[in-house]
């Protein structure tokens, strides 16, 4: 069985969302047998940023007509969806930055779209298939915070993961990850460890639970 992972965060070193990322690798690994992981990393090895131009425009244009930089991005989004649909289950670790989605991940949706497996309205070539969705915010956004509504990522990742390609997800967040590096968020130490503490608990929970689901598609 396949695990893909797509990792969106611009470090390695010290990446709250890649942390929690392979806590739910890690029990998605021993909880299955025969597990492989495919990984696409699109935070320190971005996508073009003009290949979705490109490949729209390969999609109207006859094959033996499409510049070098169509077919190229053609073969990109073919690449991509080809991933995905081979992949029986997905890890998707995308952090929040500038109160909105990663510019890496926004490129790559648009890619994937871009394939007619995956437009709106089809059944995708991901619909019904398991997948975690692990998403980090430096400050707190929830429900009665001062900054309540200014996360405009995690809506938007639930549509698309969810509504369009139809993955079956489980989302884990943790909020105040920049406490500690922020001495203005000093006062949520405490809060911040607890937050860091459960969100722990829950990426190891999806991650175990994502093989079960797995297991369970793969057995229907």
């Amino acid at each position: 069985m396949s695990l893909l992972r797509i990792d969106a965060s611009i470090r390695h070193d010290g990446s709250t969302s890649r942390a929690l990322a392979d806590i739910a690798e890690a029990q998605w690994l021993d909880t299955t047998s025969d597990a492989r992981v495919v990984r696409r990393d699109i935070g320190t090895t971005p996508l073009p940023s003009d290949a979705w131009a490109h490949a729209l425009a390969a999609g109207a244009t006859p094959e033996d007509d499409r510049t070098p930089e169509q077919r190229s991005a053609h073969g990109l989004v073919t690449t991509l969806v080809d991933e995905l649909a081979e992949a029986d289950a997905y890890l998707f670790a995308v952090p929040l930055y500038n109160f909105g989605a990663s510019q890496h991940f926004k490129i790559y949706a648009d890619l994937v779209i871009a394939d007619p497996r995956m437009s709106p309205g089809l059944t995708p070539a991901t619909a019904g298939k398991p997948g975690v969705l692990v998403t980090v915010q430096g400050g707190n956004y929830s429900p009665g915070t001062p900054k309540e509504g200014w996360d405009h990522a995690t809506a938007w990742m639930r549509r698309i993961l969810e509504d369009v390609w139809q993955i079956d997800l489980e989302v884990v967040t943790r909020e105040f990850t920049l406490v500690g590096v922020n001495p203005a968020l000093d006062a949520f130490t405490d809060l911040a460890a607890d937050l860091k503490a459960n969100a722990e608990q829950r990426a190891h929970r999806a991650g175990r639970e994502l093989a079960e689901r797995q297991l369970e598609a793969a057995t229907r």
